[in-house]
């Protein structure tokens, strides 16, 4: 009895201990305070702890995943929204020196909540980039500063106010941010034609794990690579992005026709798979495809949505040549300016082409979702019959639970070679596969796990089809279910080679030399040669 007290007294006497020794909001924001000197930015305008009314807001302002604005998900102990430079060297200095986790807040668009929230139970802080997000295009030499807390939607807008002739490779979704957009690679509709937004950055403003400020050339070679596509947030703090910016015609076109399996559709997708990586490289043409109910019967509809860099009268004569199947019309093409034309892609449809192009900068809009979703590449066109046993997965659950979206690749990609950045996938690719399921807030706990099955079901489905050893996945649709690497061992066998194949290596080497106490971690950082998660 009396060892069997003991025992209890030491194991609550530990909880206490480990409980007193965890680092609070108050010890942190104390010593923010105590080291941040520049009173004309006083460091307390912009600190945000749980005893703030406003924390609540600030924290789920930029969360577009609602699966982790949820009660159980781990919080910061802090959120600073720096607005200079100085601010965030004092978060890091604080945090190295409380031994306290950093995530770096751009846009909130992480698909595993990886910059704003923790698996671990460990204390964290967020450094949001909300306030560092100016935008200055220089029209003359064709490029732009971008603060690192700029959104898509934010670019576009800016430079359109400048030139009616120059846009961006950026992507679809006009609230995601420019910092971890970038960090990633970046995708979007130009890049057939111009390749990554990672491709067109020409200079950086970076801070590392000392807090120095540093540009392209005095960081090196090696870590401006890693930066480009290696995910920045890995070895520091992007404070800008100097970036190229593309021509654009004055006039493009957009379409988006829809075709159900009762209309060919699923020929019509097996030829697209050889058609949409090879086509003029001013066209960029997207397939996505949902289970619709249409005249009281079950079937699956493909959306054929695309931009094309010129007029409507050139874009018929390329389909025409190149895919006459589609059946493309005059009067399914809409003319428009490249600024109009992001709308139309913008959140998956959540913008009307009516409206004012100011809409980008709002970065409340389009509507948040509960979702959860994977990634793909495929090399070889899936076969007819492929096709339709997704069709059949595709029954399984009720209508618009889950899509299918096809994004090509080919064209400029293909002129760079794997290790140009971190981002590999290049030639050999036909297209990027995301797969995903959707939920409501209502959604029961049953359902929700019937979809996330589905998704895993639908993933395994797909193994036979994708690119394999490895099957490579895109860093910036990350998935913790295909690994969560604790070492170098563990993450290069997993992720770290479906994510970035023979470049990452030179990550690691990289993040070594330049972090070497692994201070910039989570669940998929890069590690260390020597050091583990944390």
């Amino acid at each position: 009895m009396e060892s069997s007290s003991l025992l209890l007294f030491v194991l609550f006497s530990s909880v206490l201990c480990a409980a007193s020794s965890a680092p609070t909001s108050k010890a942190f924001v104390k010593c923010l305070n105590t080291h941040y000197s520049q009173e004309s930015t006083p460091i307390s305008e912009v600190i945000y702890t749980p005893k703030n009314s406003s924390y609540t807001s600030v924290l789920e302002f930029t969360i577009q995943d609602l699966r982790f604005a949820s009660p159980s998900t781990n919080k910061p102990i802090v959120i600073v929204t720096p607005v200079h430079d100085s601010q965030i060297k004092t978060v890091l200095y604080c945090a190295k020196k409380l031994k306290i986790q950093i995530r770096i807040r751009c846009g909130g668009h992480d698909f595993e909540g990886l910059s704003f929230t923790s698996k671990s139970p460990k204390p964290f802080v967020i450094i949001d980039m909300i306030n560092l997000r100016s935008i200055d295009v220089d029209v003359a030499s064709g490029t732009a500063w971008i603060g690192g807390g700029a959104s898509l939607g934010e670019v576009y807008y800016r430079i359109a106010e400048k030139s009616s002739t120059y846009g961006f490779t950026g992507g679809v979704w006009s609230t995601v941010g420019i910092g971890g957009f970038i960090s990633g690679g970046g995708y979007g509709s130009l890049k057939r034609k111009y390749g990554l937004g990672a491709d067109n950055v020409i200079d950086v403003r970076f801070m590392d794990v000392e807090g120095k400020i540093l540009d392209k050339n005095s960081m090196g070679e090696d870590l401006f690579w890693a930066i480009r596509g290696g995910i920045a947030s890995n070895f520091g703090v992007v404070i800008a992005w100097k970036v190229r910016l593309v021509a654009v015609p004055k006039i493009v076109t957009v379409f988006a026709v829809q075709r159900t399996l009762e209309q060919n559709g699923t020929a019509l997708l097996h030829k697209w798979q050889s058609v949409a990586p090879t086509i003029d490289r001013d066209l960029y043409l997207r397939v996505q495809f949902l289970v619709v109910n249409q005249n009281g019967q079950r079937t699956v509809r493909i959306s054929f949505e695309s931009l094309f860099l010129g007029g409507a009268d050139r874009l018929l004569k390329v389909l025409e040549k190149s895919f006459p199947e589609l059946g493309l019309k005059r009067k399914d093409c809409m003319e428009m300016s490249w600024i109009k034309s992001t709308l139309f892609f913008a959140g998956n449809g959540a913008f009307s082409l009516g409206e004012d192009t100011k809409v980008l900068l709002n970065r409340s809009a389009p509507p948040k979702l509960y979702y959860k979703a994977k990634s793909d590449y495929v090399q070889v066109p899936i076969p007819v019959q492929g096709l339709e046993g997704l069709w059949k997965l595709f029954y399984q659950l009720d209508d618009g639970a889950t899509n299918i979206l096809m994004t090509p690749y080919g064209g400029k990609l293909d002129e760079y070679p794997e290790s140009e950045i971190p981002f590999p996938h290049r030639a050999g690719n036909l297209y990027m596969m995301y797969t995903g399921v959707t939920w409501q807030a209502n959604t029961s706990v049953a359902e929700q796990n019937k979809r996330l099955a589905f998704l895993r079901s639908l993933y395994s489905y797909l193994g036979t089809y994708v690119s394999k050893n490895p099957r490579e996945a895109y860093v910036n649709y990350n998935d913790l279910e295909i690994g969560v690497g604790t070492s170098y061992e563990e993450a290069k066998a997993t992720w770290g080679a479906q994510y970035f194949k023979n470049n990452f290596d030179r990550l690691v080497k990289v993040k070594t030399t330049v972090d070497p106490n692994n201070f910039f971690t989570h669940e998929q950082s890069i590690p260390t040669f020597t050091k583990k998660f944390d």
